[in-house]
């Protein structure tokens, strides 16, 4: 039987009868379930709607709280716009009391709104003008994500490229992200009649009914429209008091209705004949649905992963195999782990599903490939395409760049009332800690708030040792000495391990892999009051890492909770939060470029103070370095700044170094005699006027630069402007040719008097080589034998979305056809990186991690670059060259263009394909290629090298330094 409110009494005409009342233009389905406080707010966000033909229809879910009566309360109080229902028994979820809405809704078209969230107010307007403007059965528009209980009440906009602009498909097939990703039914304008016609409902019984909804009504939809604003504000609250159906994923029940769902969905795609649709649906599957229920095995039992494996390997079998080429490894190889049933395995790498930076398995190499277990390759041929993790280089990686997994397998209490006893073991991936190695250990505790996050604890770990592809450990912890917590602002600490591997660091969280290994309080001497707080529990984060957290007395914290949320506490909180917001703005950019210009410009200058910087900071190398190593093989008098943007690894340790942007770094800027850099200092810093900036540049000029580039000329005259400040502050431009008057120069708008004809000092030491018969010791420190010659490859930037560069050759086959006869070296651009494979291992060689390519360009027998500029300094060794152009039509014609025409000028082949290199390589010797095109060497060479003579490092210092020679 159904209960509702009758609203739908009606004036009656003495005259003409019975009236029949216009329907309202839009019926919006509120459905409430024990939500009484938030079903009004949801109620009058439709009724202050800027559309007014738009009527409220509350189903009530038979709650056992007041909601119906509110509804009914809201309904007597808008007769004319609001009625009230309640379901005779409880659904157990949304379906049912949806379904009841669309049989009570009188308007044209439907919308659906839970009592918990809100919709935008002019939600029904735009999706109405939509629809009647486009004839969609559908209007879908932009949900955003507000999470109500933090103090920003931070927005996440629902998958905003889908929104972007304004479209009608005719068929989801036009757009299948929409059906994969975009399955709320509450951000969507029906048509009531679309839906009444065609027997669209939700399912009633089962959970994620909304997945099969949203499937049923992009599949018959035969026009829908996506408008960009925001209609519906679905309000998240992070710690509910009780679970939503959805997020219970500990119930075993709610996977299996999850998977039931995708079963309809995939049978509905297949009656309607959309496999694409269900391709799509297959990779969202593996890269999204799957992996929510993945990250919580480490938290579950046995029973209930043998039954999550049971459910998931039944859908699993319907997957296509190449929707896992698709997706992330990870989530290949957990999916096909699980597939397996390989928990050993499985349970490591959803640690790395979950901290995506870490390294969980010990892999395996076989055949020059890396493989995430030595498990199912040898029989699998499929296993051996998911399971190769080759390409995400982790074979390339040092100790100390690691973040490996640390299983913690021992949590006891040995006796005393503090103290607990701790051991775990290391992932070692393909024995990068080896056999030999000095090892040593520490244990730190440090708090998680951020603004105490300076206090930490430290305990030496008692024993640490080499077990195989893992290094295992053990401590004694005294957590009441250990642990001193202030005892209000810190409720939570952490632990991490630190592994140091003959003297390098890298360190570790401690994952407790299976559920109940860490459990019983400890105590701890709080340093406020132990009246808050005198004990702490481990405590297993969302992450899976083991952390601390103190127990609150009930009755303390009820007082100190009173007090936060009293006068006291507020000014506490709001003095804490304007001392944060004011402490931000103390490091802000804004605020040290005005401390540079108004505090540190007015400092005095400082004499013969020298700031050093070779590409913004990132190296130690090119011109700045040659001309500095230059000063100190003269013995000058000088104080010398080096700025560095990551870390000072390589850099000089007779300097001091500044890290950029730092306050020391600008201090340093403001009071310096002299800059020296070859790209750039910060542009919004002004020179001081009697600095002077020697400006060396980086290189000469294939591609347009500066004022010549096309996007340079689009900017306004004030951008312009400022550019040209920026550019004026240099002081004398290091020109190594004409050709460089003619591009450099002229594209920068530099003054005659600010060139500097002396060539680059970088290059001083290649005109020193050219000639020179011994190979540089470099070689031996590669590794490279006597008897190979070697090439470099070092192609220019490429900008392809992604930090990893992609060879543009098969470096496998190039090793396996060359490698008997050559080395290549591979140095990829300073903002790229590279992945070789270990197939190629000491026939092909990563060497981007050098600083400074100078020394490799005098090491190499040839090169191979493509349009970098590499190729004007490596001609001053009159050696071969070869040009691998494999873009070339799209580098010249649809980039910023070049200053000539590299086919005509290029001192060697030019080839264009993989094929074309090889055919060179193989068909000629290197001696052969020399004497080719010795002439178009030397050609090259005096148009783009004349003044570097492999002096200009000494002719630099000679001219601007030479006071200051020791007496």
């Amino acid at each position: 039987m159904m209960f509702g409110v009758n609203v739908e009494q009606q004036p009656q005409s003495a005259t003409a009868g019975p009236a029949v009342p216009a329907g309202p233009a839009v019926s919006v389905v509120v459905i409430v379930y024990n939500d009484e406080a938030r079903l009004p707010t949801a109620v009058r966000s439709v009724l202050e709607q800027t559309l007014r033909s738009v009527e409220v229809v509350i189903v009530d879910d038979h709650s056992a709280d007041g909601s119906y009566e509110v509804a009914a309360r809201l309904a007597a109080l808008h007769p004319d716009r609001v009625r009230a229902y309640r379901l005779p028994e409880n659904s157990g979820g949304c379906g049912a009391p949806r379904n009841e809405g669309i049989r009570r809704a009188r308007g044209a078209y439907v919308l659906f709104l839970d009592s918990d969230d809100v919709l935008e107010r002019n939600a029904c307007r735009n999706m109405l003008e939509a629809a009647e403007t486009t004839g969609a059965d559908l209007v879908s528009g932009l949900c955003v994500r507000v999470h109500v209980d933090t103090r920003t009440k931070k927005e996440v906009k629902w998958y905003p490229w889908l929104y972007s602009r304004t479209r009608t498909l005719d068929s989801v097939s036009e757009l299948p992200d929409l059906l994969v990703y975009d399955t709320l039914s509450t951000n969507k304008c029906y048509r009531r009649d679309f839906l009444v016609e065609g027997g669209l409902e939700f399912p009633v019984g089962i959970h994620y009914e909304d997945l099969f909804f949203s499937a049923q009504v992009y599949a018959a939809a035969r026009r829908i429209t996506l408008i960009p604003n925001r209609v519906y504000d679905w309000n998240v609250v992070e710690r509910p008091g009780a679970e939503s159906i959805s997020n219970r994923r500990a119930e075993i029940a709610n996977f299996a209705h999850r998977m039931e769902i995708h079963r309809r969905v995939d049978r509905l795609l297949a009656d309607r004949g959309l496999p694409e649709l269900k391709f799509a649906k297959d990779v969202k599957f593996l890269k999204h649905d799957l992996v929510l229920h993945l990250r919580d095995l480490p938290f579950r039992d046995a029973v209930y992963r043998q039954e999550f494996a049971a459910l998931a390997n039944a859908y699993l079998a319907s997957i296509d195999p190449a929707a896992y080429d698709e997706v992330e490894p990870i989530h290949a190889i957990c999916a096909y782990l699980l597939r397996e049933r390989d928990w050993d395995n499985l349970l490591p790498a959803v640690d790395t599903l979950t901290n995506r930076d870490k390294v969980s398995a010990p892999m395996a190499e076989r055949d020059g490939r890396i493989y995430w277990c030595a498990e199912h390759i040898e029989e699998d041929p499929f296993a051996r395409r998911i399971l190769d993790v080759t390409e995400l280089g982790y074979h390339a990686r040092p100790v100390g760049k690691m973040f490996l997994r640390n299983e913690l397998t021992e949590y006891t209490r040995p006796g005393r009332s503090g103290v607990v006893r701790l051991a775990g073991r290391v992932t070692n991936p393909l024995g990068v800690i080896p056999p030999g190695a000095r090892l040593t250990a520490e244990l730190e505790f440090y708090a998680r708030r951020p603004g105490v996050r300076f206090r930490t604890f430290r305990v030496p770990v008692a024993a640490v040792r080499h077990e195989g592809p893992y290094v295992s450990w053990e401590a004694t912890a005294d957590i009441e000495k250990v642990l001193r917590p202030l005892g209000i602002v810190d409720a939570v600490w952490d632990v991490r391990l630190h592994l140091g591997v003959d003297g390098e660091r890298t360190s570790t969280r401690l994952t407790a892999a299976e559920p109940g290994l860490a459990t019983g309080r400890l105590p701890v001497r709080p340093r406020l009051t132990r009246l808050v707080a005198d004990r702490v529990e481990p405590h297993i984060s969302a992450r899976g890492h083991l952390a601390f957290r103190l127990v609150p007395d009930k009755k303390a914290n009820d007082l100190v909770v009173r007090g936060l949320r009293g006068t006291p506490g507020r000014l506490a909180k709001s003095g804490y939060r304007k001392a944060k917001a004011l402490r931000k703005k103390a490091t802000s950019g804004d605020t040290k470029i005005r401390l540079y210009h108004e505090a540190f410009l007015r400092l005095p200058p400082r004499r013969r103070l020298v700031v050093f910087e070779s590409h913004l900071g990132r190296q130690y190398s090119d011109s700045p370095r040659a001309i500095y190593e230059e000063m100190r093989r003269q013995g000058l008098d000088f104080e010398a700044v080096w700025s560095y943007a990551g870390r000072p690894d390589g850099f000089p340790s007779d300097a001091t170094l500044v890290r950029r942007w730092s306050l020391p770094y600008l201090r340093a800027l403001a009071r310096a005699e002299f800059w020296i850099d070859n790209q750039s200092y910060p542009l919004k810093l002004t020179k001081r006027p009697g600095t002077t900036y020697l400006q060396t540049w980086h290189g000469s000029a294939l591609k347009r630069m500066g004022f010549d580039e096309p996007s340079w000329k689009l900017k306004s005259r004030a951008a312009q402007a400022e550019q040209q400040r920026t550019l004026d502050r240099f002081d004398r431009f290091l020109i190594r040719s004409e050709h460089d008057v003619r591009t450099l120069a002229k594209a920068f708008r530099l003054r005659e008097k600010a060139l500097l004809r002396v060539g680059y000092p970088r290059n001083d030491v290649l005109v020193q080589a050219r000639g020179a018969t011994e190979r540089p010791p470099l070689a031996a420190e590669l590794g490279i034998p006597a008897d190979k010659k070697v090439l470099l490859y070092a192609p220019t930037f490429r900008q392809s979305g992604q930090k990893r560069f992609v060879l543009p050759f098969d470096v496998e086959r190039f090793a396996e056809t060359f490698g008997d006869e050559y080395v290549l070296l591979v140095r990829a651009h300073y903002l790229n990186h590279v992945v070789l494979p270990p197939s190629v291992r000491g026939r092909v060689v990563d060497v981007s991690g050098h600083h400074d390519v100078t020394p490799l360009l005098a090491l190499a027998d040839a090169l191979i670059t493509d349009y970098s500029s590499v190729m004007f300094d490596y001609a001053l060794l009159d050696r071969p060259m070869l040009f691998f152009t494999y873009d070339y039509d799209a580098y010249v014609h649809e980039g910023r263009g070049t200053y000539f025409d590299l086919m005509e000028r290029a001192p060697g082949p030019v080839v264009r394909t993989e094929d074309e290199l090889h055919a060179v390589l193989a068909g000629s010797s290197l001696e052969e290629q020399s004497v080719k095109y010795a002439a178009a060497r030397e050609r090259f060479t005096a148009a783009f090298g004349e003044y570097d003579t492999g002096t200009a490092a000494r002719r630099i210092v000679d001219e601007f330094f030479s006071d200051w020679r020791r007496k």
